[in-house]
C-alpha cells in the first residue's frame, strides 16, 4: 500500500484549518495543522510534509517569514493562502519561493486540484547526468538538461533545486529556442487560462531562474524589451 503524502496546514483560524485538513483527508492525505509560524518551523522538521500550505497572517511569525526558513532547508511545494490580493503580496510571496498563491475565500474543489497538481509535478531528483538525457522528455544545452518527466535539472554536472513552476517555465523556453513569447503567453501555458494572477508572476520566476543559472556562450535566458523573453541560443 503507498505511503500517504503529508500536508501541513499552517492557519490560526481553526475553522477553515480542519475544514481544509477534511478536504484533503477525504482525498486520502496526510494532515498536521499548526497554528502560528514558530510551531510551523519546528513541526515541519519531524513530520516532513510533501507540501505545506501557508496562511501570510500569522501570530508572531508571519508566512513571509516561514516561507524563507523552509526555503533555507528545503525545496518542498508550498502554497500561500491569503486574504490579500493585492499583487505586491502575490510577488513578494513568490519571490520568498512560493509555489502558488490562493486567495481567500477560495473553493474546496479547486484547493484540492492545486494541491494535487502541484504533488504530481514534484519528484524527486536522484538521476545522475546521463539518466536524466536518456529518459523520459528533456531537452539539452552546453552545461544544462532539463527533464520535465521526472522534473529534474542538471546545471554543470550539479542537481539544482527547483520548484515546479521553476522548472516547467525553463523547460518550455528551452524547448522553443530563440522563439519569443509575451507574459500573457507564458502565463497561459504554464500556469493556465484559469490562474488568476499578474504577468509580474512571470518576471519573478524568470529572476529566480537567472539566479540559479547562468547564462552559456551558446545559450541565455534573455529577455525581449517591451515583449517577453527567450531562450536565445547563439552557434
Amino acid at each position: 500500500m503507498a505511503e500517504k503524502q503529508k500536508i501541513m496546514i499552517v492557519d490560526d483560524d481553526t475553522n477553515i484549518a480542519e475544514l481544509i485538513s477534511l478536504y484533503l483527508m477525504k482525498e486520502c492525505f496526510e494532515t498536521l495543522i499548526v497554528n502560528d509560524g514558530e510551531e510551523a518551523i519546528e513541526r515541519f522538521k519531524d513530520f516532513k510534509p510533501n507540501l505545506i500550505l501557508l496562511d501570510l497572517m500569522l501570530p508572531g511569525i508571519d508566512g513571509y517569514e516561514v516561507c524563507r526558513e523552509v526555503r533555507r532547508a528545503s525545496q518542498i511545494p508550498i502554497i500561500m493562502l491569503s486574504a490579500k490580493g493585492e499583487v505586491f503580496d502575490k510577488v513578494l510571496g513568490l519571490e520568498l519561493g512560493a509555489d502558488d498563491y490562493i486567495i481567500k475565500p477560495f473553493d474546496s474543489k479547486e484547493l484540492v486540484a492545486r494541491v494535487k497538481a502541484v504533488l504530481r509535478r514534484q519528484q524527486p531528483c536522484a538521476a545522475s547526468e546521463d539518466e536524466e538525457e536518456e529518459h523520459g522528455e528533456f531537452v539539452k544545452y552546453t552545461d544544462l538538461v532539463i527533464n520535465q518527466t521526472n522534473y529534474s535539472v542538471v546545471y554543470g554536472g550539479m542537481i539544482i533545486d527547483m520548484p515546479p513552476k521553476e522548472l516547467e517555465l525553463l523547460y518550455f523556453l528551452a524547448k522553443h529556442p530563440n522563439q519569443v513569447f509575451t507574459r500573457e503567453q507564458l502565463l497561459d501555458h504554464i500556469w493556465g487560462y484559469e490562474y488568476i494572477g499578474d504577468t509580474r508572476t512571470v518576471d519573478v520566476h524568470i529572476k529566480r531562474l537567472r539566479e540559479k543559472i547562468k547564462d552559456r556562450a551558446n545559450w541565455s535566458l534573455a529577455t525581449v524589451w517591451g515583449i517577453g523573453y527567450k531562450f536565445e541560443v547563439r552557434k
